[in-house]
């Protein structure tokens, strides 16, 4: 595709940023909709855990691959099965009329979330040569595509008040038929011919891990800690786990090279950037639930005050990879986590009875944090690496911080039933929440102060 010309260049932006649209609105969508997900469909704490999290998973796991069957089977082929896949999958939750389908909806949203974000930053890359244009293609990119988080509760706010929580998945329905009407005309078809080969082997032992894992932490609650089914999952992913690192460490092209983890700016990057999605999606996920079921608000206007914390992170990423030139990597990065660890803090010493005046100042400090987190860590994980893979390491840290948004919904869920089960209520089991996601955080600044090496961008 000739990308020299303005229409053409529109054209092809809007394309690709409309589909990375899609798959942000729906991670912030969801979530405004989950009190009326859990009263029309008849579950619990777990059920929503796992309509979260079911499309968590897929993404997290199948992001790498994603970017490898781009470059090998064309990039505009697999972003439009991607934009196909996640468009019917949209259509399937619509139609679910049970807990099991719906989740079934979010796997295969998932897989399509998986092939078609990689693919759009791949054809952005490869139409942009020229190093210039390309910085601003994708702050463009980035920028437009970033507008889904802060639409996502208010969308889902209006939608699930007015037409039930189905409807939140209607959205992508015309969206998705745009894209691949248009993107068949105007998008061009480019491939790597050097792309290694898929890793099947580390896919499929990563997805069963990560899985089992997921699915211990998720019903350990309701079934019972000492279950064999619990304790069986728990040996299972461990087995599966230890199998997927002993598989990649001797191939050849493995989907996660373990060599990049003896760099030490590396290594750090990405654990917290584990904690980053812990912590955000974990608390991010009870945001809702805590203005519907604690401060008895309606849905809309549940979604409407869960927007300081996707505002500020609209507003502030894209300043954070400019301070991160200007102060470097460690300090950025610390001073984020410890806003993020200190705003979840106080959100947990919020109340029934807590006007919002003072609740919306902490969602923002939270949002504010992570933003100022989470460019410069994927910043400083391409910069531990060679320049032939900074593909590779980005992959990875968006893949991290994916693994730890699959942990924080689960683990964060475990923090509310104790609670719970103890004796306590749901709001004090929010608020047990918020402080653990807090005193994480918080921990984490520490240390990465102490371990990331003060270096700046390159």
């Amino acid at each position: 595709m000739a990308v020299g010309s303005r229409p053409n260049r529109a054209a092809f932006l809007t394309v690709i940023c409309l589909g990375q649209f899609m798959v942000l609105l729906d991670n912030t969508i969801v979530g405004a909709a989950l009190p009326d997900m859990q009263e029309r469909l008849h579950t619990q704490l777990t059920g929503l855990q796992w309509i979260v999290d079911a499309y968590v998973l897929l993404v997290a796991m199948l992001l790498l691959s994603g970017g490898v069957f781009a470059d090998r089977f064309g990039r505009k082929r697999v972003f439009l099965t991607g934009v196909a896949v996640f468009t019917a999958a949209s259509v399937l939750c619509f139609c679910a009329s049970s807990i099991g389908w719906l989740i079934a909806g979010r796997v295969l949203q998932g897989i399509g979330a998986a092939a078609l974000s990689p693919a759009s930053l791949a054809l952005l890359v490869a139409a942009h040569p020229v190093p210039q244009e390309r910085v601003k293609a994708i702050g463009l990119w980035a920028g437009i595509s970033g507008i889904g988080l802060a639409a996502g509760p208010v969308a889902g706010g209006v939608l699930t008040e007015a037409f039930g929580w189905p409807a939140i998945f209607v959205v992508n329905l015309p969206i998705g038929v745009v894209l691949l009407l248009a993107g068949r005309r105007i998008l061009g078809e480019s491939r790597n011919p050097s792309a290694p080969a898929i890793d099947i082997p580390g896919t499929t032992l990563s997805v069963l891990g990560v899985g089992t894992l997921t699915y211990g932490l998720i019903e350990g609650g309701s079934r019972g800690w000492t279950s064999p089914l619990i304790l069986g999952s728990f040996a299972a992913a461990t087995v599966l786990l230890a199998g997927f690192l002993a598989v990649e460490s001797r191939r050849a092209a493995p989907m996660l090279p373990l060599r990049l983890f003896r760099q030490r700016l590396f290594t750090v990057s990405n654990t917290a950037m584990v904690v980053v999605g812990f912590a955000l999606m974990g608390s991010s996920f009870f945001f809702s639930q805590f203005f519907v079921y604690v401060q008895g608000s309606s849905i809309l206007r549940a979604g409407l005050q869960t927007l300081p914390t996707t505002l500020a992170m609209v507003v502030v990423s894209p300043y954070a990879g400019r301070l991160a030139v200007r102060y470097g990597f460690r300090i950025v990065v610390t001073v984020g986590l410890a806003l993020a660890g200190l705003g979840l803090l106080t959100l947990g010493f919020v109340h029934a009875e807590t006007g919002y005046a003072n609740v919306w100042w902490r969602l923002a400090v939270v949002g504010i944090g992570f933003a100022l987190t989470m460019s410069p860590l994927t910043g400083a994980a391409i910069q531990a690496v060679s320049p032939q893979e900074g593909g590779l390491a980005s992959g990875i840290s968006s893949t991290t911080r994916q693994i730890g948004a699959v942990l924080g919904v689960a683990l964060l869920g475990v923090v509310v039933r104790a609670r719970e089960s103890g004796g306590g209520s749901f709001e004090s089991g929010l608020n047990t929440a918020f402080v653990v996601a807090g005193a994480v955080t918080l921990a984490t600044a520490v240390l990465t102060g102490l371990w990331l090496e003060k270096s700046n961008p390159r």
